[in-house]
């Protein structure tokens, strides 16, 4: 396997497994592992008990397997078998073993032939197995038999794909020769997830019991359906031997004497077989490992860096301690109050895109809502006339007054006022109600603890209610303030002699800055599908006209339509449609967009509704009043026979009553948001900041108040266990890898070319012997006058070598450099130099690179 550490991987996988196992969850992790997959009654069992070389798996006709076993075989000395749900126990009868997984399998399914994901973990060690971990799945079925269910064929494909989409898993796909292979239920499923073949390896069952003249060989040798990790034959147990009681030794015999005696496999003997079968699965399983192992080691540092924080509270909790629960009991009030004014005075983290909320929406309720319900009360023109006119006849009586009287004013004005109570009750408990929204939306985070939860909501959503009360008292108060004093000094009011002079009150409304964007937004026009149907334009709202674009871009205008004698009325939502629709018509019954009376836009939610609408109301554009026109048809005299004199005094007070109650507004809603923060909201920071402690402990026990929920003590303990599988699987994975080199074994050295050229041993090559030779003369390295000496001077042209000047023999004892140096003769070079004898050619200079040069009997060759 390339060193001793590989072997070690296998193992590794297998502690991984039971400590994930151990905590009831896989962490999101794919392990590498072989399933096991195939059909009912394809020999996958068979093949599973001749690994181990026992009986110990549920036999019969039919779903057998009803759970994923995950099958971990360990080389050991002794032989017996654990259960990871029976810790501690070791089971030395096989026949046990059968029965347990019997019985648990029955545990979770019942005896109706169910199935469930759940996977049972069995670990067997043995000396006859070598290191493997597979997964037994449930065969899969086509038809429901007895109780099952009648999904049960998806139920069983859908267990199998969990197992074997993940790329970390091996398949080991079982199909009985005695099939057609085209027709293997094991390889159409792999070939679903590994369409490529990298992660299928073929395992044929049965192969004795083919039709006598047929054979697996095409099979076999990878020919019919090849597969990236081909295909292994091996021959189980019949039904007969297994009741029989037969050996499984014996069996794996006859196994073997069944492929070496069959002329179409006896050729490919060696690579069928149980035996052939395990050890291939061992080395590829290694070397599956081997390549995930590093991106195994990733997603463990990654999951474990993710829980860090919240195990940091978690790492020396005790739940029962007084001094914790006090603490917590004070940061969570504490947290609570933070959370609570951040809430309503906004705050930059964890900012909502959803949606409005808290301070945003009661914003919109103060500078929205309000003003809309504000002039949704407006009076009627034509009611407000008549009634105008009652007042002053009432007033003279039967008199004919010459003046316009003060007490119709004064009494036409009160009775507007009063209408404003309610319109200020309903903003009040608009604001209540988003309070105690977002009363429940901070009291989340004490989710942990119920009865805290539920006591925090209850005293401070008790307290709001109070300050309602308070609240709405001190908005009739002032209400009943501007009832008890008519200030015609108001600086603001028009006075008598400039009602007078008003002849058209309504055309003193003009509109200020009239190139105003007041809204952009995106609507939709409802329009029947015979019309070219519904559409969503970009609308753009000024102050003079509405209109319509395309898209946000505002280049291709589809509509302009001014806002001269429009109004809004609501509109029924469709049948088929779920947004809210409010309309836009013309009080002149003239048609407002094409050949439409009316046109009607559609938003997502009321509040967008509601907020166009106030929008309008900006701009002019007030709502349909409930009062119909008909009313004045109703009692024509009282109208008709108004005399020149009345109509001057009842346009008089008309001016008046609309000057004075546009002050009042202006008041109202001026004074409403300020009384609101300060009777309700602000008093409700305050309490929550000073006194629902006080409140908290007087309630009840504190250790009755600071009792976890029992999600969340399942959920701490979990986190616990994930976070120390986590580190458990780090540090197993760290020995794994400082033992474990992770090279391949180098491929062999090619020596071929020794073989041709048998030269003498290492260290006699030319320039390596103890003394070295004559170095180059100096006037080699340069250019130099005159041909050059040839490099290997040989007999070819008919004279000696020239000699070479040899260098100074190196200092020895009595060596005296000034005695002039002979030099000797240099011998004759053969006609033909035996490979392997170096060349009398000196060296080159020390600093040059040695070349290594084939010897060469002549130039001329």
């Amino acid at each position: 396997m390339g060193n001793r550490g590989m072997e070690d991987l296998i193992p590794l996988i297998n502690k991984l497994q039971d400590a994930f196992s151990s905590i009831g969850q896989s962490c999101n992790l794919e392990l590498p592992q072989i399933a096991v997959v195939g059909g009912q009654s394809a020999g996958k069992s068979s093949v599973l008990e001749n690994f181990v070389g026992r009986d110990f798996l549920p036999r019969g006709s039919g779903i057998v397997t009803r759970r994923p076993l995950i099958l971990q075989l360990v080389n050991n000395k002794a032989e017996y078998a654990e259960f990871l749900h029976c810790k501690g126990r070791k089971f030395v009868d096989f026949d046990e073993v059968r029965l347990e997984i019997e019985a648990e399998t029955d545990r979770l399914t019942g005896s109706n032939k169910g199935i469930s994901p759940i996977p049972i973990n069995l670990r067997v060690y043995s000396p006859n197995v070598l290191n493997l971990t597979l997964i037994d799945l449930p065969g899969m079925t086509k038809v429901a038999v007895g109780d099952q269910p009648l999904d049960i064929e998806h139920q069983i494909r859908d267990m199998l794909l969990q197992f074997i989409t993940k790329e970390s898993c091996l398949i080991l796909a079982v199909t009985p020769a005695n099939t057609d292979l085209a027709n293997s239920d094991a390889l159409k499923i792999a070939k679903e997830v590994d369409p490529q073949g990298l992660r299928t390896i073929g395992v044929i069952t049965k192969l004795d019991l083919m039709d006598e003249g047929t054979d697996a060989r095409d099979i076999l040798e990878n020919k019919l359906l090849p597969l990236r990790r081909g295909y292994i034959g091996v021959v189980n147990r019949s039904q007969k031997d297994i009741d029989g009681k037969k050996d499984i030794h014996v069996a794996l015999a006859a196994e073997r004497k069944f492929f070496l005696s069959h002329p179409a496999y006896r050729h490919i003997a060696e690579r069928m077989g149980t035996p052939h079968l395990q050890k291939t699965l061992n080395q590829q399983l290694t070397n599956h490992i081997r390549d995930t192992l590093p991106g195994l080691r990733s997603k463990l540092q990654s999951q474990l860096l993710s829980l860090e924080k919240e195990v940091e509270q978690y790492k020396n909790f005790s739940p029962d301690d007084p001094a914790r629960k006090t603490k917590a009991l004070l940061q969570m009030v504490q947290q609570f109050g933070v959370d609570f004014e951040k809430c309503i005075e906004g705050s930059g983290d964890q900012v909502d895109t959803s949606n409005l909320s808290g301070g945003a929406k009661i914003n919109r309720i103060f500078h929205e809502r309000f003003p809309f319900e504000l002039v949704k009360m407006e009076f009627d023109e034509k009611e407000l006339r008549k009634e105008i006119s009652y007042a002053i006849k009432n007033i003279h009586g039967v008199r004919t007054g010459l003046f316009t009287p003060d007490m119709a004013f004064e009494a036409i004005v009160k009775k507007q006022i009063i209408k404003l109570k309610e319109p200020c009750l309903k903003c009040i408990d608009m604001v209540i109600q988003e309070l105690f929204n977002t009363v429940r939306q901070c009291t989340k985070k004490l989710g942990s603890y119920p009865r805290l939860r539920e006591e925090t909501e209850r005293i401070v959503t008790t307290y709001i209610r109070e300050r309602d009360t308070k609240t709405k008292d001190q908005v009739l108060l002032l209400i009943d303030i501007e009832l008890s004093y008519i200030n015609t000094n108001h600086e603001d009011f028009i006075g008598f002699a400039n009602a007078q002079q008003r002849t058209a009150p309504n055309a003193t409304k003009k509109r200020v800055m009239p190139n105003q964007v007041i809204r952009r937004g995106w609507l939709t026009i409802n329009i029947s599908i015979m019309k070219g149907g519904s559409k969503d334009y970009w609308f753009v709202l000024t102050a003079e006209s509405l209109s319509w674009y395309k898209d946000e871009e505002e280049k291709e205008k589809k509509y302009m339509l001014p806002l001269d004698n429009l109004k809004l009325r609501d509109a029924e939502k469709g049948f088929m449609s779920s947004k809210h629709v409010f309309a836009i018509f013309n009080t002149e019954q003239r048609n407002v967009y094409k050949d439409l009376r009316q046109i009607e836009l559609a938003c997502d939610t009321q509040e967008d509704v509601d907020s166009w609408k106030a929008s309008f109301l900006r701009a002019g554009v007030y709502p349909e009043k409930d009062q119909r026109e008909n009313e004045d048809a109703m009692n024509p005299g009282d109208t008709v026979s108004m005399d020149p004199q009345l109509e001057r005094q009842v346009e008089t007070i008309r001016n008046l009553v609309d000057s004075y109650i546009s002050i009042v507004n202006k008041s109202i809603r001026d004074l409403m948001p300020k009384t609101i923060m300060h009777l309700m909201i602000n008093n409700a920071k305050d309490f929550i900041h000073s006194e629902l402690l006080a409140y908290l402990y007087s309630a009840g026990d504190q250790s009755s108040l600071m009792e976890e929920s029992a999600e969340q003590a399942q959920r701490r303990d979990e986190m616990l266990r994930m976070y120390r599988a986590l580190k458990e699987s780090l540090v197993i994975i760290g020995d794994i890898t400082t033992t474990t080199v992770f090279t391949p074994v180098p491929p062999p050295v090619d020596d071929t070319w020794m073989v041709k050229d048998s030269g003498p041993p290492a260290g006699a090559r030319p320039g390596s012997a103890t003394a070295p030779p004559p170095s180059r003369p100096p006037a080699v390295r340069g250019p130099t006058p005159g041909p050059p000496p040839p490099l290997n001077p040989s007999p070819a042209f008919g004279a000696p070598p020239v000699p070479t000047r040899p260098g100074p023999p190196p200092a020895q004892a009595g060596f005296d450099p000034n005695v002039p140096v002979i030099p000797s003769r240099p011998a004759r070079v053969p006609p033909a130099l035996p490979p392997g004898i170096p060349s009398r050619r000196p060296p080159a200079a020390p600093h040059r690179p040695n070349v290594v040069r084939p010897s060469e009997p002549s130039l001329l060759d």
